[in-house]
Order: structure tokens, then sequence, then C-alpha cells
């Protein structure tokens, strides 16, 4: 069996997920053999297909792979009006009663992926288009009210990444995101969704554990 498949709702989605999971000591785990062509597989309806059919889209690959992930946007999902924690638990109890059992977990980001790019770092500046210009991105967050002082990330991560991006004339590309989770540290990530996608790996590929 192949160790894990991802359904995801869009590119950028799935070129953070290349970028992370070819980083195994960032994330504290073991390497994981994944083909991001074959075993990262965009849902062709994005965040509502995942919310509505996503348990059900990934029932063929239940003898397939060791492990299955589920991940989409809140925002965008249809599913709103739920809590994303609850959604999440929700479709976790539908795997379970699926073939995966305990082998597949889904993961809602809230409010969606931008969430995770967001960092204190010059890479973040430079990927942005931002390197060397004056302010510096968070200042120009802080001045364009994308950002409040103190805080560590956007309220609208997506509209306040687009909108740097158009100012530094940087055209959008789903490269962007996979430079970014190549290379930002992701030590300082406190967002919810990004813990449980790092603890829900942790548990599946121990980096104590050979395979």
């Amino acid at each position: 069996m192949k160790d894990l498949v991802v359904l995801v709702s869009d590119q950028n989605m799935k070129y953070v997920l290349k970028g992370l999971l070819a980083r195994p000591q960032a994330l504290g785990i073991h390497p994981i053999n994944i083909d991001d062509e074959k075993d990262i597989i965009r849902h062709p309806e994005h965040d509502p297909g995942c919310a509505n059919s996503g348990v059900t889209f990934l029932a063929d690959f239940a003898q397939q792979y060791r492990y299955g992930l589920l991940m989409f946007d809140h925002e965008g999902s249809g599913k709103e009006t739920r809590h994303p924690q609850e959604l999440q638990e929700t479709l976790n109890k539908e795997f379970a009663r699926s073939d995966w059992g305990e082998r597949a977990r889904a993961v809602v980001l809230s409010p969606e992926l931008e969430a995770w790019i967001w960092s204190d770092s010059p890479h973040v500046d430079a990927v942005a288009g931002w390197k060397n210009r004056k302010p510096s991105l968070r200042h120009w967050l802080v001045e364009q009210d994308w950002l409040q002082e103190g805080a560590s990330k956007p309220e609208r991560p997506k509209e306040a990444f687009e909108a740097a991006l158009r100012t530094a004339r940087k055209p959008r590309s789903s490269s962007l995101y996979l430079q970014i989770a190549e290379k930002v540290s992701l030590k300082g990530c406190t967002d919810r969704a990004f813990l449980d996608f790092k603890k829900i790996l942790r548990c599946w590929f121990p980096r104590d554990v050979p395979y």
C-alpha cells in the first residue's frame, strides 16, 4: 500500500502540500513516500465538493493507501454556518464509519489556506514581491488596515495576500504558495488547522519509527 493520499480543493493547496510534505524534518515526521502528481488530488468541485462529497470521493482509495487526508477551506465551502471544528469532526466521524476507519482525517482550514502562509519572515516578503520595498510588507498591511497592530496574520488572509501581490505587481501563481511552503519556518505557525495537520502526520508517520 502507498503511504498517503490527500484530497484538496484547489491547485494552491496542492502546491502548499507539495512543499510541506517535502520537509519531514520541519514537520517532525518520518519521510513520506508520496508522488505529488498522483497522490495529491484536486476535487473537481473545489471546496464545496470536498465538504459535501470528500469522504465518498476518497472511499475508492481506502484499499490502496495506508492513510488519507481531506483538506479544504471553510470559507467558500457552503458550510460557513457551521463552526469549522464541528464540521471537521463530523467528517472524521464519517471516515470512521467508512472503510478507512481511523486511517483518514479531515482538516478544515479557517477561514482559508492563506492563513497558513502569513509568517513574519523575509521569505514571504520576497515571494510576494516586497523584497527591499518601503514600507515593509507587514508595515504596509498595517497601514492599509489589513493587519491589526500586534496581530500575527490578517483577518482576511487571502484578500490581504492578493492585495499585496497587486501592489507589488507580482502575478498570481500557485508556484508562489510552493515557494513559501518550501522555505518559511513552521515553528511559529499557531493556526489551529495547521496544528491539527501536523499532529495527524506525527501520529501516522512518527519520526522515530522506520518504514
